[in-house]
């Protein structure tokens, strides 16, 4: 372990192509610029928080702020994992794992993003194949939940490609007006299935034994 005071910056989830790890520093700057160099249509957006409509500096500002708070407010009980993703060693896009009451619940909840140049590659769903092996394989989840606007088509594409079930709608108003979302939830057991009967790229995980206790399961 060379990170003994944060366990999870010694955390590797590899597939085939990515490696999706903690970002240093210097490492969010960079990921800072993937994602101002645009994620989405001006008329589109796909995300709870609008956060990508924001204008230089505050965009860089409540970027690097959202991933120090994310670690800073990390607790057993309520933790946040948000990964930067790399392809060839260059950050591409980030995947976020999220959970309250993980040791009795067992559930996870999902979000990512992905650079606009690196998409229609598989990449998303690579990503997402990445962070559930770490969820159900590394952490012992029974359940992961996600959603999506109901407009975005390739979230809930990658959904459907790797098994998750509708499991109902839900509304939120990024920008104030209010847009339907569909649920989704993926169970271990269908997990299992659908990776076996799908051949899902396999995936490396490194350094998760000592960041067990972090998530409240050690």
């Amino acid at each position: 372990m060379t990170h003994p005071l944060w366990p999870p910056y010694d955390l590797r989830v590899t597939t085939p192509r990515l490696e999706l790890r903690l970002p240093t520093e210097d490492e969010l700057a960079e990921l800072a610029e993937v994602a101002r160099a645009g994620l989405h249509e001006a008329d589109e957006m796909p995300f709870a928080v609008p956060w990508t409509a924001l204008p230089s500096p505050e965009f860089e500002w409540s970027f690097v702020r959202f991933h120090w708070r994310t670690r800073g407010s990390w607790e057993p009980e309520h933790w946040g994992l948000e990964l930067g993703v790399y392809l060839d060693g260059r950050p591409i896009g980030a995947q976020g794992l999220y959970a309250a009451d993980f040791a009795r619940l067992r559930v996870v909840h999902s979000g990512s993003w992905l650079g606009r140049e690196f998409r229609r590659r598989g990449l998303g769903k690579e990503m997402r194949i990445a962070i559930l092996a770490l969820a159900f394989d590394g952490l012992g989840a029974e359940v992961a939940e996600t959603q999506a606007f109901a407009d975005n088509a390739a979230s809930i594409g990658v959904s459907r490609a790797v098994g998750y079930e509708e499991n109902g709608t839900g509304r939120m108003a990024p920008q104030g007006e209010p847009r339907d979302t569909v649920r989704f939830r993926l169970t271990r057991e269908r997990w299992l299935r659908e990776r076996a009967a799908r051949g899902f790229p396999r995936v490396g995980l490194e350094g998760v034994e000592p960041c067990l206790p972090l998530f409240g399961i050690g």
